[in-house]
């Protein structure tokens, strides 16, 4: 089994013995198990964490962005949940705050936040440079506008942490493909530098996207790509990265490239960025 069981209930119903569930399976919380040879990633914990509060407990926050689909989630966060009874073991944390009919949902049988109320409690109770690609990682997987978590926003006007929000809203974007490429836009922006679009699309004569490049300026036609670790390791998209740079050249663009190496050196990507953007006649 890859989910997580209830290891009496399991074995009463006769799907296991006793000792498999000694022997192949390991503990996640009391009586919430996962087999040995499982990777227990952070939809698989939040799961684990649904069954030991029970069917009326709601899944939230970092949980409830597992289960939505979210990427890049740290395995070993604690999950959380929201129900009446605030005590929880080790490797859960428990909320009590009230939620609306219409900010839950059903997902895989579990019931969890909404989407938008997910967001908006990420938002508000993490760090800014931390809830930022969190939070482009779940727009990017559940396609939900920022518009959306803004106008629950306004219906929690009296919570914690709705004035943080408003503040980040601004900094979101779905369009971002990995934590890397968040860090970069929020170094960008956060040295006063035009916000860039995301996922820019280039297509053919018949309309077909032959090009896409992370963020940008398509007025003064500057490109900013994040190269991960198969940019260099990946012979074919070595190649490719190659020819796609020489048409993008070609039709007028400027391309800057940012490593994760480059990232420890922030003032380095800054001074290319502005250089090619004042080039191009922006007043920065």
């Amino acid at each position: 089994m890859t989910n997580p069981i209830l290891g009496i209930q399991t074995v009463r119903r006769g799907q296991i013995t006793d000792h498999c569930l000694r022997t192949r399976y390991r503990a996640v919380h009391r009586n919430v198990y996962v087999a040995n040879d499982v990777e227990l990633t952070a939809e698989l914990r939040a799961r684990a964490a649904w069954l030991f509060a029970g069917p009326n407990a709601v899944l939230a926050g970092m949980s409830a962005a597992a289960v939505h689909g979210t990427k890049w989630l740290d395995p070993n966060s604690p999950a959380e949940v929201v129900r009446a009874n605030r005590h929880g073991p080790a490797g859960i944390i428990v909320r009590s705050y009230a939620l609306d009919a219409d900010e839950v949902c059903e997902r895989q049988g579990m019931r969890v936040t909404t989407a938008a109320r997910t967001a908006f409690d990420i938002g508000r109770s993490l760090p800014l440079p931390r809830a930022v690609p969190i939070l482009d990682a779940l727009l990017n997987a559940t396609r939900l506008e920022v518009a959306d978590v803004l106008s629950l926003a306004d219906r929690r006007r009296g919570a914690r942490g709705v004035r943080a929000w408003r503040a980040l809203a601004e900094l979101v974007d779905g369009g971002a493909e990995s934590p890397r490429e968040s860090r970069v836009r929020l170094l960008l922006t956060a040295a006063g530098l035009p916000r860039p679009e995301t996922q820019i699309e280039f297509r053919d004569s018949r309309g077909d996207v032959v090009i896409r490049v992370d963020m940008g300026w398509r007025q003064w036609k500057v490109a900013v790509e994040y190269d991960g670790v198969q940019h260099w390791s990946d012979g074919r998209q070595r190649s490719w990265d190659i020819e796609r740079i020489a048409m993008l050249e070609a039709l007028g663009w400027s391309v800057i490239r940012v490593s994760a190496e480059m990232l420890r050196r922030p003032d380095v990507i800054l001074e290319r960025v502005r250089a090619k953007l004042r080039d191009a006649g922006c007043p920065v």
